[in-house]
């Protein structure tokens, strides 16, 4: 697939930015939404809205359809054993929420301990550090290494009897690292600890596998792989799901009710109480459908090689520049890169940056222990999708250019 048709698939990539062409490069925060995924919200919305699962009237009987063919195809697309293991949510956040409050309240008791990694988002920190409080547990962190992956011999070392599970991200949201997830997973499982895994930022630049991961939860949100917001997806291993309590009460999640007490509907309806995104989830299906052509097309594959070899090149040459996230391997990194400038506030040049049509993000961007670590207030991010162009990866680094010496 060339770039002009990829392109194509997305209207808002031909707007225009006080009076430039849009070149929109924040993606790690929310991706571009294809013609696909726009045409099939808007069918749901006009000629199949209905709720799902209850009624047998023919608007709600389509409505199921669609919803239940979306889990179906993550299914696939993760390479999960059963469709029963595919939880929807309102997205990451809210997956890790519920694996947080369940397990915990399942399986953590006063002393026990959870690690997280140090270059956790906030919302694989603060669930965690909820459910402990509740429980008078403990939430320990896990050192990242100089190149930003996770600290193989920290992990060990820190594994202890008192662990009772191991939560790390398989892309960091603002280093581009990967992970060694199916090594971490490995390492814990000797030690009888499972690991949930924070893949948000993972499926347009990896393929997911969970079985050859061998993970026993990992999350993701539809809205950073070209769905829509408010849908998310929680995979987890039935003999995990089973034994936790619901996350939330109230209908479909129940088998029967009486003031004498309450049975719970099997998986996966246990934990997706209440009427569900019936018009966003489906969206997955083109979505996912596009991520994965987008993935196995080699053309976009050396596109996005060249993108990510360019920035690495350009950044780390202007000594104007610190840029976080240096892999010990090119191929460990994704085309994501958030740097600070001497002598330059982030927001101020995300400012301009914006004035030229250029799309960015600055701040903490939800990962502040990371930035601690660092010693920085904040940052700015480009993160680069199928979508982009080597040519505004060139367009950004001349705009970056000018930008910085307006400011120093």
């Amino acid at each position: 697939m060339n770039e002009n048709t990829i392109r194509s698939e997305f209207p808002i990539l031909s707007r225009t930015v006080y009076g430039k062409a849009l070149v929109y490069l924040d993606s790690a925060a929310t991706t571009q939404r294809p013609r696909s995924v726009v045409e099939m919200f808007s069918r749901l919305s006009l000629e199949n809205n209905a709720n799902i699962h209850r009624s047998v009237h023919r608007l709600a009987t389509e409505a199921t359809e669609e919803f239940e063919s979306a889990r179906d195809r993550v299914r696939v697309f993760i390479n999960a054993p059963s469709r029963e293991e595919v939880i929807f949510t309102s997205g990451t956040t809210g997956a890790i929420n519920l694996v947080a409050s369940s397990f915990c309240e399942r399986y953590l008791k006063e002393g026990d301990e959870v690690l997280v990694s140090e270059a956790e988002h906030h919302s694989n920190i603060v669930p965690w550090q909820l459910a402990c409080g509740r429980k008078k547990a403990v939430v320990k962190p896990l050192r990242i290494t100089e190149f930003g992956d996770l600290d193989i011999d920290d992990l060990k070392k820190s594994i202890s009897q008192k662990t009772k599970v191991v939560a790390i991200n398989l892309i960091s949201n603002i280093l581009g690292i990967k992970n060694p997830v199916t090594e971490i997973v490995r390492i814990c499982h000797e030690k009888g600890v499972p690991v949930l895994i924070d893949a948000a930022q993972a499926p347009l630049h990896e393929k997911i596998d969970v079985q050859q991961i061998d993970c026993d939860f990992l999350a993701f949100s539809g809205h950073k792989v070209f769905s829509v917001p408010g849908v998310g997806v929680l995979y987890g291993k039935r003999k995990w799901l089973d034994e936790m309590p619901p996350f939330l009460g109230g209908g479909e999640m129940i088998e029967t009710v009486r003031f004498s007490g309450t049975t719970f509907a099997p998986l996966p309806e246990k934990f997706e109480a209440g009427t569900q995104n019936i018009t966003g989830i489906p969206t997955l299906i083109p979505a996912l459908e596009l991520a994965e052509r987008l993935r196995d097309d080699r053309e976009t594959e050396e596109r996005m090689e060249a993108i990510r070899d360019y920035m690495m090149e350009r950044l780390l040459g202007d000594e104007r520049v610190i840029l976080y996230g240096v892999p010990r391997r090119t191929e460990d990194k994704i085309p994501l890169f958030s740097f600070s400038v001497k002598g330059a506030h982030h927001e101020d040049l995300a400012l301009i940056l914006d004035k030229m049509g250029i799309a960015v993000r600055s701040g903490q961007m939800c990962a502040e222990p990371l930035m601690d670590r660092l010693g920085v207030s904040g940052m700015v991010r480009a993160s680069f999708a199928p979508y982009n162009t080597l040519s505004e990866a060139e367009y950004f680094i001349s705009s970056l250019d000018k930008a910085i010496k307006m400011l120093i």
